[in-house]
């Protein structure tokens, strides 16, 4: 298919081309007090074409896949692009860059369940979480789904290339209650092969402990004390380092760490290596999104910036090489100490413990932070009792340098592998 589409786009003028291809099949079910709440199918394909007429670019999409409809979708690209205007830095990836041995990564696994056996697994998730404290009154649900795909990509350079992938998961949200204080939290698993996820039981466990454990929040005085991200927020720093090394952000100069390439931007102990080969990773892959081969590399070494977060366009907008992230990052792994969660606390004495962030206060050309949150009070190490309706604030250069540990507590739940992140001082405001 992708092979035709390259052809047309040839036989209409065009100087180069590229396309993907995408299908997907997926099912989800979910599950409320007991009883089905949905069950749905998807079924998705799709394929989008970009052509260059010289340094005249244009690009359109279609989930039609029929040959007429690749014949109107290609014609549709070169109309948009005759009346674009030249832009000298758009173009295919350089060629040399390209995949040429494309490595199994064991990103497919299909999930073989029924929508019984996936009904029976929702509901014994919400049955533990229900059960895991007898202050939770209600639920939002469980779900369990599956899905499982093909991405290809090729272009007028010779690259023609695809590998299927599969993705399932397991959530669940309660609701606790006691008195006047009602709270919710949830958990959930991802991964890439069903026998990779945590049980039901876990997760509805968890879920339920999580929800019970906010309840009867107290009140905290506008200070400035450590904060501890919980690992599930960690990862959310991390994307805000992504966003401000990433080629958009830079060549627009809208991003807080401009020019920093081979300086310091993060604490000496933070070192983040993107691993885009692991097995099974949840954002492995043998090409980015222009063909262009991935390879492991340390992008922060002991809090120095060895890299940017580039695809072709942005490189060439700022004079630089692709670093095969079009389409966003591969697995970045956060290196961590030895500390787990309790180990954390104890190493922050008094302060707060981040597990809910509100609102995006963020602005990524100044680096300022300011977010709604709620967590916990700490206490000589321990936890003291809950908070929320509280703000944390800071400047986001400030925080990276100010990381003082990263705990072993990590989670694999996305692209981004870290655990918990302690930051020396921010300043935290009550609601009141």
């Amino acid at each position: 298919m992708s092979e035709e589409v390259l052809r047309l786009a040839k036989v209409a003028g065009a100087s180069s081309a590229e396309a993907e291809v995408s299908l997907g099949i997926g099912q989800n079910v979910s599950v409320r007090m007991g009883e089905t709440e949905t069950i749905e199918y998807n079924r998705d394909k799709g394929m989008s074409v970009t052509v260059y007429f010289g340094q005249q670019k244009g690009h359109a999409s279609t989930s039609d896949l029929s040959a007429s409809a690749l014949r109107d979708t290609v014609a549709a690209a070169c109309n948009i692009a005759r009346y674009t205007a030249q832009d000298e830095f758009c173009g295919l990836a350089d060629p040399a860059l390209l995949a040429r041995d494309i490595p199994d990564l064991d990103l497919h696994h299909p999930w073989d369940i029924s929508v019984d056996e996936a009904l029976a697994l929702a509901l014994e998730c919400e049955q533990a979480a229900r059960f895991a404290d007898p202050r939770i009154t209600n639920s939002e649900g469980a779900s369990v789904s599956t899905y499982e795909g093909l991405f290809s990509y090729a272009n007028s350079h010779g690259f023609n290339a695809g590998y299927p992938s599969s993705r399932h998961g397991l959530s669940c949200s309660v609701i606790a209650e006691s008195g006047d204080s009602m709270q919710r939290d949830y958990w959930y698993t991802s991964a890439r092969h069903p026998g990779d996820l945590d049980s039901a039981r876990a997760v509805g466990l968890r879920a339920g402990e999580r929800a019970a454990r906010r309840l009867g929040p107290g009140k905290i005085k506008t200070c400035q004390v450590p904060v501890l991200f919980e690992a599930p927020l960690a990862s959310g720093l991390i994307s805000h380092l992504v966003s401000a090394i990433s080629g958009g952000s830079l060549y627009r100069q809208s991003s807080f760490l401009l020019d920093s390439l081979g300086k310091q931007v993060m604490s000496s102990l933070m070192s983040i290596e993107e691993l885009p080969h692991i097995p099974r990773g949840l954002a492995s892959s043998p090409f980015d999104n222009e063909g262009v081969a991935t390879r492991g590399r340390l992008l922060i070494n002991n809090g120095i910036l060895e890299g940017y977060m580039l695809g072709s366009y942005s490189a060439r907008k700022l004079g630089m090489q692709t670093t095969g992230n079009a389409g966003g990052n591969h697995n970045l792994v956060v290196r961590h100490g030895d500390l787990d969660l309790a180990g954390l606390l104890n190493t922050m004495g008094t302060g707060l413990l981040v597990t809910e962030l509100l609102g995006h206060g963020i602005n990524m050309v100044t680096g300022d932070y300011s977010r709604g949150a709620a967590g916990f009070w700490v206490e000589n190490g321990v936890i003291a009792y809950p908070v929320e309706e509280i703000t944390i604030a800071g400047n986001l250069a400030e925080m990276f340098m100010n990381i003082v540990a990263v705990g072993n507590d990590v989670l694999v739940q996305g692209s981004k592998q870290t655990g918990s992140i302690l930051i020396e001082r921010m300043t935290v405001a009550s609601g009141e």
